[in-house]
């Protein structure tokens, strides 16, 4: 997602890292090359060392194990169902009540909300403010905002797997800053010059390591959590520069992570290590977001600048099928419900939300919103922790 708001490019990054299959043949993807990329399996990983203080990795199979179909943490009992939908344009955040799809609420809370971000410890919904340089919470039991609170260039936010530190992704600065996540008293800051347009993440299976994609660059960058440190950054096969890499996911086995990039219409697949990329797996014009079913075994990218879905197998990204919204669209960022059963999804430019069963992809809401409706949030999550963004719960 860009910050010039030149927004979505979900292009889905094809992994098949547990598979020796050979790259697809991409035709027309211009100038994206075909041939010469590693694609290798990535070798079995030894058992290892996970960052102190994170909860324990139940299933190495599947992260995500701990944030299956209805499995809610006793934390969020009693919290409201409810959408938040942050809007870049009108700078407010608009509740919809999922049972009826109806907007039941409207906050202005800045200059350009951009996401509306759990919480590690899945209590406060911060709604991101960019360019007001500021955050505003939200209680979920209650659905209410409460007082802003001073945060630099929060395009972005996540927050480390042990909840040591909140993150702020500060797009606009080529910077991460790292904030106690109680307080919001700034801790540090990690330097990411080579980062043109830094915005989403995702943390290894061990939490030790974040990679972050850099859209204005066509590469991302690789930190080390415990001691905030670049440790390098890794350029795409094709850089993209002006919407290149977007959302970020791991693959439940942790083996490798998609990367989806909106000019290349698809998904790099970067090894489990974060070393280098694999392959790459078209998926549509515009990949954007990434999300993962209740089940952990279908991975759901948005093409934004065609109105589809594509669903990808989550462990070898090999396309499962394409669901297409009737009349097009402009599918951004969103979330799966907490029973599975439906996708949530802002359309970016045509100022809707949309909902889409996981059975079969159909359009089961089109409800009117704001101006350029983002990074949707979706509450309750099941999960013992969030890892930020829209709602990454492990």
């Amino acid at each position: 997602m860009n910050r010039v708001r030149l927004l979505p490019l979900l292009s889905l990054l094809l992994i098949a890292a547990c598979s020796g299959a050979p790259a697809p043949d991409m035709p027309g993807m211009t100038g994206m090359p075909t041939a010469g990329l590693p694609n290798e399996p990535t070798p079995p990983q030894p058992a290892f060392q996970a960052l102190p203080g994170m909860p324990a990795v139940t299933n190495p199979h599947n992260v995500d194990a701990n944030a299956g179909a209805g499995m809610l943490s006793p934390a969020v009992a009693g919290d409201k169902p409810l959408v938040y939908v942050p809007h870049s344009k009108s700078g407010d955040v608009w509740v919809i009540d999922p049972a009826t799809f109806a907007v039941v609420a409207k906050y202005p809370a800045g200059k350009e909300l951009q996401h509306v971000v759990p919480s590690w410890d899945l209590r406060t919904l911060y709604a991101t403010d960019d360019q007001g340089d500021q955050v505003m919470p939200f209680d979920p039991k209650t659905g209410l905002p409460g007082p802003k609170i001073h945060v630099t260039d929060p395009y972005n936010v996540y927050f480390t797997p042990d909840g040591k530190f909140a993150i702020s992704v500060a797009e606009a600065r080529r910077k991460l800053v790292w904030y106690d996540p109680h307080t919001w008293q700034e801790h540090d800051e990690t330097a990411v010059p080579d980062c043109g347009g830094v915005d989403h993440a995702d943390f290894s299976a061990d939490g030790r390591t974040a990679v972050f994609t850099c859209e204005f660059a066509g590469r991302v960058a690789v930190v080390d959590i415990a001691s905030h440190r670049l440790v390098r950054m890794i350029d795409m096969p094709h850089r993209n520069t002006h919407m290149g890499p977007q959302d970020i996911k791991l693959a439940p086995d942790g083996s490798v992570y998609y990367i989806a990039d909106s000019d290349a219409n698809g998904l790099w697949v970067l090894d489990g290590a974060a070393t280098h990329v694999l392959r790459f797996i078209p998926t549509g014009r515009g990949a954007h977001g990434l999300y993962l079913s209740r089940d952990a075994k279908q991975l759901y990218v948005t093409n934004r600048h065609e109105g589809s879905v594509s669903v990808l197998d989550a462990y070898t990204g090999a396309p499962v099928t394409v669901w297409r919204l009737p009349g097009g669209g402009s599918p951004d960022m969103g979330n799966v419900t907490a029973d599975g059963t439906q996708l949530w999804l802002s359309g970016r430019y045509d100022r809707v939300v949309y909902v889409l069963s996981t059975k079969d992809g159909s359009l089961l809401r089109k409800i009117p919103v704001g101006a350029e409706p983002h990074g949707l949030c979706v509450w309750p999550q099941p999960g013992r922790y969030s890892l930020g963004h829209t709602g990454i719960t492990r």
